[in-house]
């Protein structure tokens, strides 16, 4: 896959050169804080009359992908096309703009929530679909001019709802499932307390101490953006923690890479998924190259046809995966000093970066197209200035770590609102109900495939 290498267009800087603007919008957080959330008064239809920039629909480079890509087929596309770093005071600003949008939508009196828990589907006609309609045109999905009274549930109505659910990090079928209705019914008020609480996670952001190159995760966005000189040069999809294996929030440094890695099975991970799986599946370690030892990652190894897996004690029994294509950790893993016993690492569950939801791992965040990353993180380090090099070591098959000399900064954030600098306002379930019971969401797909039993990993 061609990384993310956008023109060279510098963002804002977020140095001590650039403070005054960000010290100014801590100041507007503030105050919109301890101000509390704007009154709602009664929804009334095309409210947004007169809001400017409002319910007009924002086509800039959707309606030529929708053309290419029908929806039924759903490709992933969620990787953000705008190379601003979150980290940045572009961002704020873009920010600031979205609060101030959705202060004049909750005075306008918000919108309706649709009524009843059916599914809508293109071709429908129903006595919801208006709301649907009405609800769409408030946040620019669809035109304001569109009739927002029909009943038909037609094409237009289609793409619409795909954009929508782009915008807000669900599978984009151009159907109202339970997932979509959820997050439409999310009132204009519960955004706006969510733009104004993700403002403040941007912020503190940027107020950390600049530097030259670091990585951010956002978590919830299930994906990574690389920063070289205040520019994001790469970008790639990942994997997080599932719902009660909440990856962190965390700064760090990337202290390592250990190419051909073995995997020690944390303690956790063998006593709440493997052990059980073993009384089931005893083959399991076979077929996965898994070792059990005594009392240590290094001890004895021992025979598991003598071991009651129902009566397995963590504390003696330690299991340590071979290095090779079937690891759960994949041929490489990004090591970082934390507390957390976290880290990124390659995959052979590769599949699953075909999701939209990508909450499936143990807490450690997995990367699609791992080497590139692995390639841009080692290009400072004496010897590996050579693109090839990454390639000359996979090639070989054997273990190696390099050490970083220049440690990467790496910053693991929860980010489910932001806005684009082109204006476009994004939102991303929360999946880990740290915004309030309002914004979280379970986000089902009933058309997933089925993790298989390779899928208890880090």
């Amino acid at each position: 896959m061609t990384p993310c290498r956008p023109p060279v267009r510098r963002a804002p800087t977020v140095s001590g050169r650039s403070l005054r603007g960000v010290q100014a919008l801590a100041g507007v957080f503030v105050a919109t804080v301890i101000a509390g959330c704007a009154q709602p008064v009664a929804a009334q239809d095309n409210w947004w009359e007169g809001i400017t920039g409002f319910g007009t629909p924002d086509f800039s480079g959707r309606r030529a992908s929708l053309e290419r890509t029908p929806p039924k087929q759903d490709v992933v596309n969620d990787l953000r096309p705008n190379e601003v770093p979150w980290r940045s005071d572009e961002m704020l600003i873009a920010m600031e703009k979205a609060i101030e949008t959705y202060h004049q939508i909750v005075n306008s009196g918000g919108w309706r929530p649709i009524p009843g828990n059916r599914m809508l589907r293109p071709g429908d006609d129903d006595d919801r679909v208006p709301f649907l309609r009405r609800r769409l045109m408030a946040t620019g999905e669809l035109p304001r001019n569109a009739n927002a009274t029909s009943h038909s549930f037609d094409h237009a109505l289609e793409q619409a709802v795909v954009r929508y659910q782009e915008r807000n990090g669900l599978r984009a079928t151009g159907r109202v499932d339970q997932s979509t209705l959820a997050a439409l019914n999310i009132s204009a008020d519960e955004r706006l307390q969510q733009l104004r609480l993700n403002q403040g996670r941007i912020l503190e952001l940027v107020q950390q101490p600049p530097e030259e190159r670091y990585v951010l995760v956002n978590v919830p966005a299930y994906q990574l953006e690389a920063v070289d000189r205040f520019q994001t040069v790469l970008r790639h999809r990942v994997i997080v923690g599932r719902n009660g294996r909440d990856t962190p929030t965390l700064k760090t440094n990337i202290r390592a890479l250990n190419f051909f890695p073995h995997w020690r099975v944390p303690d956790s991970i063998a006593r709440l998924d493997v052990f059980p799986l073993l009384v089931k599946e005893p083959e399991y370690l076979d077929k996965e190259k898994i070792r059990v030892l005594q009392g240590n990652f290094n001890g004895q190894e021992l025979d598991p046809r003598s071991i009651d897996w129902s009566q397995a004690d963590h504390n003696v029994i330690k299991l340590r995966q071979d290095p090779g294509p079937q690891n759960a950790l994949g041929l490489v893993r990004i090591d970082m000093a934390n507390e957390h016993g976290v880290y990124m690492h390659d995959t052979p569950l590769k599949p699953l970066f075909q999701q939209r939801a990508r909450a499936f791992s143990a807490g450690c965040v997995r990367v699609q197209d791992v080497f590139e990353l692995v390639e841009w993180l080692a290009r400072q380090e004496p010897g590996w200035e050579n693109p090839g090099q990454v390639q000359a070591v996979l090639d070989m098959g054997q273990p190696v770590d390099v050490k970083l000399t220049r440690p990467v900064p790496v910053y693991f954030a929860y980010i489910t609102a932001w806005a684009e600098p082109d204006g476009r306002i994004e939102f991303r379930p929360d999946i880990y109900r740290r915004d309030g019971s309002a914004m979280f969401a379970e986000v089902h797909d009933p058309d997933a495939p089925p993790i298989p039993s390779g899928g208890l990993a880090p």
